[in-house]
This record gives C-alpha cells, structure tokens and sequence, in this order.
C-alpha cells in the first residue's frame, strides 16, 4: 500500500491535528493506596508515573468531539466540508450506534459518513490507513480519523497487573487530499488471531453475553497475559517498521522520527535496539497518559508538533501494536499541506456557529420523530 501504486496522483495529507483529555489525573501514588503497588515499581515496568481517568461525565465520544474540534481548528475547515469519520476505539459508546455517528452529529457533518475501526491500540494506525487509500482513490477528499478511549471504564481496579497501564485520552487527525506528494507514503497492516487470548476483554459480545456470572466474575475488564504481550510486541514493532520503510522505497537513514504506540517504555527501548536506532528518534509521554490504545500516537504526535520537535517535511513512522493480535505502521511525509485562509478567527466563529446549530437540529430531529411516532406509529401497527 504505497503510492508507487497512486495511479491517479493522489496523496492523503495530515492538514490538521488535536487532542483532548480528561480533567482527572491519577498518579502512580494514588494507584498504590489502591492496589498493592509503588511508583517505583510501576515506573521501573512501564515508564508510566500518571494517566488521566474520565468522570462520569467524560466519554469516549465527548472526547472524540473536542479533539475533532481542536482538529478542525487547526485545519481550519468546516465540519460540513468531511466527507467521512473515523473512530478508531477500543471502548465505544454502545455497540450501536457507532461512536462515529454520534460524533458526527454532535459536529453538525452533515454530508459525512461514519463508522468504528475495531483494531484494539493498533486501531490509529488501521484507520489512517483506510482514510489514506479512500483519498488516494479519489473517492473522497477530507476525513476526519480520530482515536478516543476510556479504558478507565474497562479495567479491572483490583488487577495491579493491568490498571497500572491504562489511561483515558483522544486525538484527531484531519487527512485531505492534494495533488503534492507526500503525505501517507505507505502503510502496513498485520494480523495474527492465534493471539487473541493474550490480551482482551471476554464478554459483551456474542460469545460471552452480559450475564450475572461475568458481572460477578469481572469479564467485561481487560485481561491480558503481559509476558506474552511484551515478547511479541518487541518483534513485530521493529519488524512493521523495516517493512513499512522499505514498501516506502526509503531506508531507516530517511526517517526523522518513529512515533510508537505508547505501552511500556521498555517496548520502545528493545525496539530501537532492534532498529540499531537512538532512542531520542521514539516520540514518548507515555510517562504522562499512561496506554491510551489507539488515543496514543495522536496525542503523542501532537505534542511534539506543540513543542516544535516535528518540522515540515520530517518523515515519521507511526508504529503500533494490540490486541487481536494486531499490529501495524504507516510512512508519513510531514508536509502539512492545508485550505489556508487569511481570516481564520472568522472561520473557527463560524464553526463553533454551526456546532450550535448542530445541536439544535438535532433536538429538532429527535423531537419530530417522537411527534412521529405519536401521530403514526400506532396505525402503522394496526395495519400489520
């Protein structure tokens, strides 16, 4: 998937970039008041000292939302101009309606379209690359690929093994197509379901229903069986980097930076032996958000665009693992080709207008289908 085979010339570019993340920020010494732990302990395993953790009120959505916005803001365009979203999550609002749809509703796209991407932490990079061959097809032109999770919401807070890792967090990209090269060069998507007992949540699917037996027996948490999970992520992160270089027509001497997803610095480290790369090349904050899952390269990436680490036309490799098992890179030319405009407070007024509006359709929406229902929907059920 490289664009060597970009028949129509057509390259998908990152022109916009945000994130968002709780208000709640649990350090490792409010976490050994819970469990039998220490920071020293979890920082010597993991590298992580804090993460953020949802409220009550804070989802998985509410946070796709204001890291779309940031995103939109950035590329400063409006919601109306997507022609699709992306959510990449590993913890959606329901099984349906999709995360995606409630998003694109609360940002008023209305000529979008929407959908999850199930890929567990690897879900960042599946997406990108779904939205990166949709516009080098040509079919469409501008997506919005965001990954939000709030695992706090899965884990299992007696399982020092685990609700050590995890953190809540979201970040967006906003992808368009341009006629410039660069952009996603080329992109690797791997998996192996022999694995899929090594790390995942057993029930609330088809297999494992919601029961009383698997509320009891705490099987709607993540497990994971970590010794396993660390021998095979070391693997194939160096092996989907190589691979993605290479399908790129590039060697490791081109690449600027490796954004990895952020589950355990000593992942990282073994990687970039592996690689024979320094480890100033590795984007990290796992130290601050803990493992977002597929939240984790865009939160990443946008903060080291904040601090001005990222410059135009570096080349970066997103490298990701997770459950499934998958894993999985994609070859970015930083370029950031945008729609500029020279009045850009007048545009991000003009948004936050239509995200206004957004709402008020969308009470409309529900109200008329409610008065619908009242005036029709009993005939409709005498008729059958």
């Amino acid at each position: 998937m490289s664009d060597t085979a970009n028949s129509l010339n057509r390259y998908a570019h990152i022109c916009g970039w945000g994130t968002a993340v709780p208000d709640n920020i649990l350090t490792n010494a409010e976490l050994s008041r819970m469990v039998d732990t220490t920071d020293d302990w979890i920082v010597n395993r993991t590298g992580i000292k804090q993460r953020y953790i949802a409220n009550d009120k804070e989802t998985t959505a509410s946070l796709g939302v204001k890291a779309a916005k940031s995103a939109l803001d950035t590329a400063n365009i409006s919601p109306n101009v997507l022609d699709l979203i992306i959510v990449a999550t590993s913890t959606p609002e329901h099984n349906f309606p999709s995360t995606a749809s409630i998003i694109q509703d609360e940002l008023g796209a209305r000529n979008a379209g929407a959908f999850d991407m199930a890929a567990a932490c690897t879900g960042f990079v599946y997406a990108l690359t779904v939205a990166g061959q949709i516009i080098q097809s040509g079919s469409m032109n501008t997506i919005l690929v965001i990954g939000s999770e709030t695992l706090s919401k899965i884990v299992n807070w007696e399982d020092r093994s685990t609700c050590v890792l995890f953190g809540d967090g979201a970040g967006a990209f906003v992808l368009q197509g341009s006629e410039v090269p660069g952009g996603i060069l080329s992109s690797v998507l791997r998996s192996d379901g022999s694995g899929g007992d090594l790390l995942k949540v057993p029930a609330g699917g088809s297999a494992i229903p919601a029961s009383y037996d698997s509320l009891r027996d705490n099987l709607h948490t993540i497990t994971m069986n970590g010794r396993e999970v660390f021998r095979f992520a070391t693997r194939v992160m160096a092996d989907a980097c190589r691979e993605v270089v290479n399908e790129a027509g590039l060697t490791m001497n081109d690449i600027d930076f490796i954004v990895p997803h952020q589950a355990n610095v000593r992942i990282i480290e073994a990687a970039a032996r592996n690689l024979d790369l320094p480890l100033d090349m590795f984007i990290m904050n796992m130290d601050r958000y803990g493992n977002t899952s597929a939240a984790s390269i865009p939160l990443a990436l946008c903060e080291a665009v904040a601090e001005n680490k990222i410059k135009p036309y570096n080349n970066l490799v997103f490298v990701a693992f997770g459950g499934g098992l998958t894993w999985g890179a994609t070859l970015v030319t930083w370029d950031v080709t945008t729609t500029t405009s020279h009045n850009q407070l007048w545009h991000k007024l003009r948004r936050q207008a239509l995200y206004r509006v957004a709402r008020i359709r969308s009470t409309i929406r529900r109200g008329t289908r409610t008065l619908e229902g009242v005036l029709w929907g009993g005939e409709e059920m005498s008729d059958k």
